[in-house]
């Protein structure tokens, strides 16, 4: 079975349309969340509209984008037609948003197949791929089994116990201007700061508009944070831009990675100033 890379570029998607084992899952936000200002209403042949919440998440979750139970993500998986031996690339209506967040759950899962679109649908879209308005996508439930890996998942008391032993780096995803509290945080009802001892690279310093920055690029940016060969945790808001840098990583690096779930969103609902 052909293994493929993290990330794939629209060239490698477009000579492998035709795969058999190729299922591409699109999603999208419905506010523009990073600064693009397309309206797309057009999609790659044969890709699966799916929604990050209702479709991969855990609906009785406290807090936004819980990670999802293994039945809950099976069930999703039978549904969309997705085994075990599938090629899964996630394409992004954004560019890149979302699609890591998925690429990170399959991963979690155990699913080592599957890649995100650099760029997603703006860079298939910019390299005059072809498009449609209705993607006819015939699909067969099949059986999906899920092995979760819980090294890759940390929790509120795993990141307590590393802020006293500083064995691991918690990068911080979000804005320069939330982590040091320059602004508001976007859900009103939770207090702005940072998680002690964590650094910050917003995910945005790792994108050229809508796609990844070169590799070499990247490596200036995380070599400027020494984070030597420490294990890494990433965390944001709610779990969802952390794996942007997650993803990011896995490109010049090979330390242990893992996400904080919960994110902000959690600690700041529990832990007190």
């Amino acid at each position: 079975m052909e293994t493929i890379e993290h990330i794939i570029s629209p060239e490698w998607l477009n000579d492998h349309l035709l795969d058999d084992d190729l299922v591409i899952l699109e999603v999208g936000q419905k506010k523009d969340k990073v600064g693009l200002d397309i309206d797309m209403r057009c999609s790659i042949s044969g890709s699966i509209k799916i929604n990050l919440t209702s479709d991969f998440g855990d609906p009785n979750g406290r807090f936004p984008n819980t990670f999802p139970t293994e039945n809950q993500f099976e069930s999703t998986c039978n549904r969309l037609g997705i085994s075990n031996e599938s090629k899964v690339v996630i394409i992004d209506r954004l560019g890149i948003y979302t699609s890591p967040r998925i690429w990170f759950l399959f991963k979690a899962m155990g699913h080592e197949n599957v890649a995100v679109l650099d760029g997603g649908l703006p860079a298939w879209i910019n390299e005059g791929f072809e498009v449609v308005d209705l993607p006819n996508v015939l699909i067969e439930k099949v059986k999906y089994s899920a092995r979760l890996d819980t090294q890759l998942v940390k929790g509120i008391e795993e990141i307590t116990e590393n802020i006293k032993s500083g064995n691991s780096v918690l990068i911080d995803a979000r804005s320069s201007d939330r982590y040091f509290s320059l602004v508001p945080e976007p859900r009103p009802e939770i207090r702005s700061g940072n998680i002690p001892n964590s650094i910050n690279i917003p995910f945005k310093s790792l994108l050229n508009d809508y796609k990844y920055k070169s590799v070499q690029e990247l490596c200036l940016i995380f070599d400027e944070h020494s984070l030597g060969d420490k294990p890494l945790i990433f965390t944001c808001g709610s779990g969802v831009t952390a794996c942007i840098i997650m993803l990011a990583t896995e490109l010049v690096n090979s330390n242990d990675k893992s996400i904080y779930d919960g994110s902000w969103t959690e600690w700041a609902s529990i832990m007190k100033k």
